[in-house]
């Protein structure tokens, strides 16, 4: 059963589009074992890239987006590596992997810097001067140039995960 809550219209994003290349950021990245600094660059030159923008750790859209991406697993079926980025702390991410039971690396942004420098901030209400970034996906390839972008126009928002999985297919 979803929680009550309202939903706030986000209105438009300046974000990267399909052939764009998005920003390259270094910040910790977590996994199931440690942290470290990590670039995205050296992310993306390994393979294609799910790049997961999700809100802080514990909040309902969180699990709901991992919980499904864990699910459909699509690292195992494509040639694919899924990597995620919120505001949460490194200790923050480590219980939403181990509470999730979740294979995928979360990059921590506390300042929101890389959300600002994709155009999908989202100042949270009632918050004042927290801002996470707003839901969304990049697919990107090795040179970090988009091939799928969804961007959430509301909270909360989630993004049809058919529609990614075609595109991760394709």
């Amino acid at each position: 059963m979803m929680p009550d809550f309202d939903v706030v219209e986000l209105g438009e994003a300046d974000h990267p589009e399909i052939g764009e290349t998005v920003p390259d950021f270094t910040r910790p990245l977590v996994n199931t074992e440690f942290w470290e600094n990590a670039s995205l660059s050296d992310i993306t030159a390994d393979g294609r890239t799910l790049l997961v923008f999700h809100s802080m750790d514990g909040a309902f859209p969180a699990t709901y987006v991992w919980n499904e991406l864990r699910d459909r697993a699509w690292d195992d079926t494509y040639d694919v590596q899924i990597v995620g980025l919120s505001i949460s702390s490194p200790y923050e991410h480590k219980t939403l992997i181990e509470e999730r039971e979740i294979e995928y690396s979360l990059f921590s942004d506390p300042a929101n810097d890389v959300a600002e420098a994709y155009g999908i901030v989202n100042d949270l209400d009632g918050m004042e001067g927290i801002s996470e970034p707003r839901p969304a996906m990049f697919l990107l390839d090795e040179d970090r140039t988009v091939e799928y972008a969804w961007v959430a126009t509301e909270w909360p928002d989630f993004p049809d995960y058919d529609e990614v999985e075609s595109a991760i297919e394709g």
